[in-house]
């Protein structure tokens, strides 16, 4: 995997953001592989395609690109509310890769993608619509919150100008794939536990350390009168995946 933009392929275009569009582009087809299989081939959409920007020819997964010169906050800015609200919730929506690049040595930073089971509705936030001075008055865009996602769900493949193990690639896919299955309101719990479990700075926990997150989980989930119930058994489904091992007597270890 190269690092460095192929300038070739930005011949012929004058706008910075035609550029850096054709630029991040044709790195991604010539260097990314499929994080889901491993497969080294990822075939481009036609352009502005209304479902996504890559195919993997083997599992046919499906990845959108978002790309950013500088370095990815907490907030990334994005399309129309309503639109990715129903893409998100669709059959067919799509992987996410973001990639963070260096203008000045024009080269990759970070790349990384956040399989599409991690997309829940709470990972998108509302934006204020448009003015009624503005040309789209009204028009209400939003914001994908990375901070709502939990670590294992933001793979790596290059991290701060490293490449990442392929492997280890793979294998971090794996770990959290299962979440695919689930129906829409047991992965939002499992999500929400998996980010409590990483909040938590020590490797062995008890379960009082994950009941005391009652009142946030309480608010996220109004419905459910027996949250401490929900968390027992979403750490269960947690340990019966291997991301936590059950000690006994309460206690819990993160694998």
């Amino acid at each position: 995997m190269n690092l460095k933009f192929d300038l070739s392929h930005s011949k012929g275009y004058t706008s910075g953001s035609q550029i850096a569009r054709v630029l991040t582009e044709s790195w991604v087809k010539t260097n990314a592989f499929c994080p889901a299989c491993g497969n080294n081939i990822l075939n481009q959409f036609n352009n502005n395609s209304p479902v996504a920007d890559f195919l993997c020819s083997e599992c046919k997964s499906e990845y959108e690109l978002k790309s950013k010169k500088d370095s990815f906050t907490t907030r990334i800015v994005d399309g129309a509310y309503e639109t990715m609200i129903k893409r998100i919730n669709a059959d067919n929506n799509p992987h996410f890769f973001f990639l963070n690049y260096s203008l000045k040595n024009l080269e990759v930073v970070n790349f990384l993608v956040i399989p599409k089971h991690y997309f829940v509705n709470d990972i998108i936030e509302k934006r204020k619509p448009l003015s009624i001075t503005a040309r789209r008055s009204g028009w209400t865009g939003c914001n994908i919150l990375l901070q709502n996602i939990p670590s294992s769900g933001k793979i790596y493949l290059v991290k701060d100008g490293l490449l990442q193990n392929k492997k280890a690639v793979l294998d971090s896919w794996s770990k959290t794939s299962f979440l695919a299955n689930q129906k829409k309101e047991s992965r939002g719990w499992t999500i929400e536990i998996l980010k409590i479990v990483e909040s938590i700075p020590n490797k062995n926990f008890k379960l009082f350390d994950v009941y005391k997150f009652e009142g946030h989980l309480k608010q996220k989930f109004p419905d459910n009168n027996f949250v401490k119930d929900k968390i027992r058994q979403q750490l269960q489904v947690l340990r019966n995946r291997g991301i936590l091992e059950f000690k006994g007597n309460g206690l819990y270890k993160k694998i």
